[in-house]
């Protein structure tokens, strides 16, 4: 268990010097050449280092998602590791109290944040022998729940969990078959065994693989032996919590980043808070995020 009154959450230098330990483990790395063959900049700011190849001045945080921001190092790994460590999110409202940021700048850290968490697949989720448990969820509120005007449109997210691996959610536009299926043979390799409940969305597409087993949720049949699509509904019932206890709302230009946050604390639910957190970092080269593009963009 970490304390966060560890020393890089309070301390800048400390923050510096345990993110070059994370990102430079055989020494400073130039983001400019990739050469590691730079030195110490004596007599200028801290952490300033200059390399021998391209003559390039650099920190670690150039090139990353920290890079020109001018929150403290500390109050960065610090909102990281809560993000990191709280199963089912924390809102940018109560980041920005906790680090003593505005709402804006905490909404933003906690956007860069989702950025590093992101995790390209290698490969398909699955395989000869194993299975994969697809379902879907939508995000939004009841219109019943609304006191004046009508409750903005649906989100449909679909989640592919291997059984004993990771997990895949992803928003789609709507819930037709074919934008399914696509996302599922994009996805999972066909050799696997496919798990759902008894939407017609998957009865075309579990032709495809080796073979479907399904559950009829409308008669209250959820479990068949090995047949059953209870670790996707597990999944959802961690992010449906974060949608409704913690975050409230999730627009659709942004639902990306936050389904990569549950993916992320999902895929790595066997190791610690620390090593969750100290993974994030090590993944924020190269995904440098400015206000504009958080703000206006949907990927």
């Amino acid at each position: 268990m970490d304390d966060i009154l560890a020393p890089r959450f309070i301390d800048p230098v400390a923050a510096r010097k345990h993110l070059e330990a994370l990102r430079w483990p055989d020494g400073a790395e130039c983001p400019h050449c990739g050469l590691i063959r730079a030195t110490p900049i004596k007599g200028g700011r801290d952490g300033l280092y200059q390399c021998n190849s391209c003559r390039e001045q650099f920190t670690v945080t150039v090139g990353t998602l920290f890079e020109k921001s001018k929150i403290p190092l500390n109050k960065w790994l610090l909102a990281n590791h809560l993000l990191c460590a709280s199963k089912k999110g924390m809102s940018a409202a109560q980041v920005g109290r906790m680090l003593g940021v505005t709402y804006k700048t905490a909404w933003f850290m906690m956007h860069r944040i989702r950025e590093a968490m992101k995790v390209e697949p290698t490969g398909p989720l699955g395989g000869p022998g194993k299975i994969v448990e697809a379902d879907e969820t939508f995000v939004g509120g009841k219109a019943r729940n609304r006191a004046f005007r009508k409750p903005a449109p649906k989100k449909m997210v679909v989640a592919l969990i291997e059984r004993g691996g990771e997990a895949r959610s992803f928003h789609v536009a709507n819930i037709h078959a074919n934008v399914v299926r696509g996302a599922l043979v994009e996805n999972v390799d066909r050799a696997s065994t496919l798990m759902t409940d008894n939407a017609h969305t998957y009865w075309a597409v579990g032709r495809e693989f080796a073979a479907h087993g399904s559950t009829i949720h409308s008669i209250r049949e959820y479990v068949k032996g090995d047949i059953h699509s209870n670790t996707a509904e597990n999944f959802f019932s961690i992010f449906k919590r974060g949608v409704i206890g913690t975050y409230h709302h999730m627009s659709e230009c942004h639902l990306h980043r936050y389904t990569a946050e549950f993916d992320f604390r999902y895929n790595t639910r066997l190791i610690s808070d620390r090593e969750r957190a100290d993974m994030s970092l090590k993944n924020i080269g190269g995904k440098r995020l400015t206000y504009r593009r958080t703000d206006k963009l949907a990927a």
